[in-house]
């Protein structure tokens, strides 16, 4: 029996409301109606009172959040999209982030972000906001690429006394399954490496890992051999694993599927720009998706992020420098 990315993030807020009633999730329609995505199916029942279901007002869910915290209790807030967060910014960023700093109480809420692009979701259900909260300080931000990551890298988020920002990839809920669920993992603020080769080495996360996972695949006939680092969070960043990969390869490609201008791709070849420049064979690359609001037409999304296809191509390019 396999289980899926989405079934992992499920079973990971039914552990964290079994293990702890300190624990509460809120978010709109996340009840009886289970979440947009359902991805709290069924809780409602299995665990009354405690998945509730919240105003469309994202800026009071948060602050409704913040203030539990303060009051000892470890709530997870569910967005229906990245996208609305934005709504409850404030709070984030000026509350929530700065909240142990300013009074030595600590924070510990679970803001849940179903990011990224699908098919025909368009400009304002598409949005990757990973860059935006990595940027403020007192913020966790987890990018989670695998079903035993989106498990117990949720079920770490909330046991953090900081405030996290859990990005799951809403094009992974169902393309994604394994055979059963972690019963250890790697910390948060640690990346992975999700294939190992000598020729140069792609840094990816979240849904755009698969994609170059499956480059690397692509390039193994041409007698190429690509390293894939999973960054898995971007707050904390790993630099040391980038690093010590790049010392193998020489080359650098770093992929994400946020806007090009600053964000984690820039932040990773500023590092290692900065304080590896010495292993670099050949000028470092990233490859973002384009500068543009998100496609809602599926021929125009698929060339508006980074495929498969065009990592393979990007790589092909830095590897003939």
């Amino acid at each position: 029996m396999s289980i899926t990315y989405l079934e992992a993030i499920r079973e990971a807020q039914a552990h964290a409301l079994r293990d702890d009633p300190r624990v509460f999730i809120y978010g709109q329609d996340i009840g009886a109606f289970g979440g947009a995505f359902k991805a709290t199916k069924n809780l409602a029942k299995e665990f009354p009172g405690r998945v509730i279901d919240a105003p469309i007002s994202e800026d009071a869910m948060v602050g409704l959040a913040v203030g539990a915290a303060i009051e000892g209790m470890r709530p997870i807030i569910e967005m229906q999209f990245a996208d609305f967060s934005t709504v409850g910014f404030n709070q984030i960023v000026n509350q929530a982030a700065t909240l142990f700093w300013r009074t030595q109480v600590p924070c510990p809420i679970t803001v849940r972000l179903p990011f990224g692009g699908t098919s025909g979701s368009g400009p304002f259900h598409s949005q990757s906001l990973e860059t935006i909260y990595a940027h403020y300080p007192g913020l966790v931000v987890l990018t989670p690429a695998t079903v035993e990551d989106a498990y117990s890298m949720l079920l770490e988020a909330v046991a953090i006394d900081d405030p996290v920002i859990f990005c799951e990839h809403k094009y992974l809920y169902y393309h994604l399954k394994a055979e059963k669920l972690p019963s250890e993992a790697l910390p948060v603020g640690k990346a992975r490496i999700a294939r190992e080769g000598r020729d140069m080495t792609i840094v990816a996360y979240s849904a755009m890992v698969h994609e170059a996972l499956e480059a690397a695949a692509e390039l193994v006939p041409e007698g190429w051999e690509i390293e894939v680092v999973d960054l898995r969070s971007v707050k904390p960043l790993d630099t040391d694993t980038v690093m010590a990969s790049v010392a193998r390869t020489g080359r650098l490609l770093c992929v994400g599927e946020a806007w090009p201008w600053g964000g984690v791709t820039a932040e990773v070849i500023a590092r290692v720009a900065s304080e590896g420049f010495g292993l670099l064979d050949v000028p470092p690359q990233r490859l973002n998706a384009k500068d543009t609001p998100v496609p809602y037409h599926p021929n125009l999304w698929t060339a508006h992020r980074p495929t498969a296809h065009a990592v393979a191509a990007a790589a092909r390019k830095l590897l003939r420098l």
